[in-house]
């Protein structure tokens, strides 16, 4: 029986056709009928998967390619993406890892379903569900103690801070409206198999906040690597590894520099986007 908190979006390429409008100009030639009218196709780069996005809604930025590299994912793990979006980083993790199967979950149902689509585009139907629900409801619909491995890229800012858009989807995506990192913190002990990874990216001023957090919920900080625009900048971002059920120890990687000068990476970075 289907949880009435959560929807896995599955879609078959004939209900897809006959649904789903497509505008020519911005797609190419083939499976055109999975984009819908003002989304967009971008490539990944890797695997000869693409993405689809719509500029008008909230698109994965440097961030979900930097914690897509940053997880290890053994071959026959099983991972959740909490948050998944437009589902880009189940793509890129099914892309470079043996990862046996990925879960991306989303609260927002458009993005959801633009998730989907991406999947079924890029012919990984049997590897990467999208479900569609609640992270503060997944005791519903997700057993615990029953994934390998979990990646997110939360909203960074609370409820109450920071500049808000006119765009619902994307105040969601950046700020706590809809759920807390309390609420992912407590879901991801409880989803994880003893000894499994939390892998996520957030922001270096709320880093107090996110260590006590994982450790209340039994998820030691075990790796942890500062983002930087530029050699000489503060940190903006930080990417962190936590273990279920680990022991306090934590290693402070060299931190990750975007650029070299202006619009220009650093050999890291463009070694992650296969350049």
């Amino acid at each position: 029986m289907e949880n009435p908190d959560s929807t896995t979006i599955k879609l078959d390429r004939e209900t897809a056709a006959s649904d789903l409008p497509a505008k020519s100009s911005e797609k190419r030639s083939h499976n055109t009928t999975l984009i819908k009218e003002g989304e967009r196709l971008d490539d990944l780069q890797i695997g000869g998967y693409f993405v689809i996005q719509n500029k008008d809604r909230f698109c994965f930025g440097i961030d979900a390619v930097l914690l897509a590299n940053y997880a290890k994912v053994l071959p026959g793990e099983r991972v959740l993406d909490i948050g998944t979006g437009t589902g880009v980083i189940p793509i890129l993790l099914a892309a470079k890892t043996g990862g046996s199967h990925f879960t991306g979950l989303e609260v927002q149902k458009d993005s959801a379903e633009m998730a989907a689509r991406s999947v079924l585009y890029n012919k990984l139907s049997e590897k990467i569900d999208i479900l569609q629900g609640d992270i503060r409801e997944a005791k519903g619909f997700i057993e615990a103690q029953s994934y390998d491995v979990i990646v997110t890229n939360p909203p960074y800012m609370k409820a109450e801070h920071g500049l808000k858009s006119e765009n619902s989807e994307k105040n969601i995506a950046r700020h706590e409206l809809l759920c807390s990192f309390e609420d992912i913190a407590r879901e991801s002990g409880r989803i994880l198999k003893e000894g499994g990874r939390l892998y996520l990216i957030h922001r270096p001023f709320r880093l107090v906040e996110v260590f006590s957090l994982l450790t209340k919920y039994h998820l030691e900080p075990k790796r942890m690597r500062f983002v930087q625009p530029y050699i000489e900048k503060e940190p903006t971002m930080v990417l962190i590894e936590a273990l279920k059920g680990g022991r306090s120890r934590l290693t402070v990687e060299a931190p990750l520099v975007l650029y070299e000068d202006k619009h220009i990476y650093t050999k890291e970075i463009l070694e992650l986007y296969g350049k």
